[in-house]
């Protein structure tokens, strides 16, 4: 996504030593004489050969991988996509079950870590230090790896809600960009009307994620966990029905397109100029630039629309972190390798330079990050957007410790809503239906709201 590079002249002493606050946190840790600490100091752990299983999907983690190998040669990592996911989060639960098969560190979404953080599959990380790198992630990202009184992941990246938007589409029709959803709703007549083909904005009808960032910048917080036994949903709230007024009308009146994203034929109405926004998660420039890079100067950011004038406040969209599987036989060393991974300059400006917005606030708020220009934007420095709706997230979000099949019925419900164009809200109510169904089936205690 970004051109941040990393100076020649610190490279090299980025990676032939131990970042010293990897250092500081596990010697803190293993100094300590309860709470579990671990066995190993990160030195010992780093320096004993051993290989180390790593899950992840992402492209951005083979050259970051080579990295720590070249600066920790004792330590081998098998870097395996198993799939992104649904797909990785039932292979991880089946070979957790079994006992077999899992990895040392697998690369977790932030809305799939509860399932595994209370069914004690991750290590909580506290015993190795974590608690005392709280302070190099962005506030969002941390709250989302503390889970339960525990810490079970490093963030890794982090996903701020943002405006994408045409701007030729825009200029032509003597429009600016939209700073309220009243705007928003206003211009996706205007862009109807002018054109019956194209639309301002479309829904995905399998896309829980989106949906649930629309309500997070509502100032929703349908999910809550109150402890390992009793979760509540609330899909009706004000925030929840804001949303689902504003984009079923949308959807009513074929204002917006409800079709799935990121097949071919999506990516060609969006080249084409179909949809004149896209709201998502600040990594979308690195998709734009890869799969429609001729529109590349046709594309700007900006902040999400705002439900009142002059408000700042936004969500997440995406983002994960990098945890230890419980079942590992060299657990300091993968903490070891999580810890490297998410906090050493050197391998969060390699993720980053490879697609992955960062998680640590040393990076977020560089000026080398900041004043980078984006290709896949027109050359805007949009890094300042991003990084402005990163620092607004509104707080208190959480996920339920099922949430990858609440994800997974979400087309079933809301999706069928979308696609019938019928009421929003009655989709909200029929998922919330079917989650605290699934949840009492479960055995949790289902709450009030």
């Amino acid at each position: 996504m970004s051109p941040f590079r990393i100076r020649r002249g610190t490279r090299r002493k980025a990676l032939m030593a131990l970042p010293a606050a990897l250092a500081l946190a596990f010697t803190a840790a293993c100094g300590s004489s309860g709470g579990g600490a671990p066995a190993e100091s990160a030195t010992q752990a780093l320096n004993t050969p051993v290989t180390l299983t790593f899950w992840s999907w992402a492209p951005a983690a083979a050259p970051t991988v080579k990295l720590f190998e070249k600066a920790y040669p004792n330590i081998k990592i098998n870097l395996v996509n198993v799939g992104q996911g649904h797909d990785e989060y039932t292979k991880l639960a089946t070979a957790m079950k079994s006992g077999s098969g899992a990895p040392d560190v697998a690369q977790i979404e932030y809305f799939a870590l509860p399932q595994f953080a209370l069914s004690k599959d991750v290590v909580d990380l506290t015993a190795y230090g974590a608690g005392a790198l709280q302070s190099q992630y962005t506030k969002s990202a941390w709250a989302q790896v503390a889970v339960d009184g525990g810490i079970y992941g490093y963030p890794q990246d982090t996903g701020p809600l943002v405006m994408f938007y045409r701007t030729d589409v825009f200029k032509k029709l003597g429009l600016s960009a939209p700073t309220t959803w009243a705007e928003y709703q206003a211009d996706a007549v205007k862009i109807h009307q002018a054109n019956p083909s194209d639309y301002i904005g479309m829904l995905d009808p399998s896309d829980a994620g989106t949906l649930d960032s629309l309500i997070w910048q509502a100032g929703g917080t349908p999910f809550k966990v109150a402890n390992s036994t009793t979760v509540s949903t609330d899909l009706t709230s004000p925030a929840a029905t804001k949303v689902a007024n504003l984009w079923g009308s949308l959807v009513q009146q074929k204002l917006v397109n409800v079709t799935a994203a990121w097949s071919n034929d999506w990516w060609k109405a969006m080249g084409a100029g179909t949809y004149a926004t896209w709201i998502a998660g600040a990594w979308a420039p690195g998709a734009i630039g890869s799969s429609i890079p001729q529109t590349d100067a046709d594309w700007a950011a900006a902040r999400v629309p705002q439900w009142t004038a002059g408000a700042d406040v936004s969500a997440e969209n995406g983002g994960s972190s990098v945890a230890v599987m419980s079942s590992s036989a060299h657990k300091a060393a993968a903490a070891a390798f999580a810890q490297w991974l998410d906090t050493n300059p050197t391998a969060t400006a390699s993720l980053t330079a490879n697609g992955l917005f960062p998680a640590t606030t040393a990076l977020l708020n560089s000026s080398s990050f900041q004043n980078a220009s984006i290709a896949a934007l027109g050359g805007q420095k949009a890094n300042t957007v991003f990084a402005d709706s990163s620092a607004h997230v509104a707080p208190g979000w959480q996920y339920l410790p099922f949430q990858v099949y609440a994800n997974s019925v979400f087309g079933d419900t809301v999706g069928q809503a979308e696609t019938g164009g019928t009421s929003l809200q009655s989709g909200l109510t029929a998922w919330q239906k079917d989650i605290d169904g699934y949840a009492s089936q479960q055995g949790f205690t289902v709450g009030n709201g």
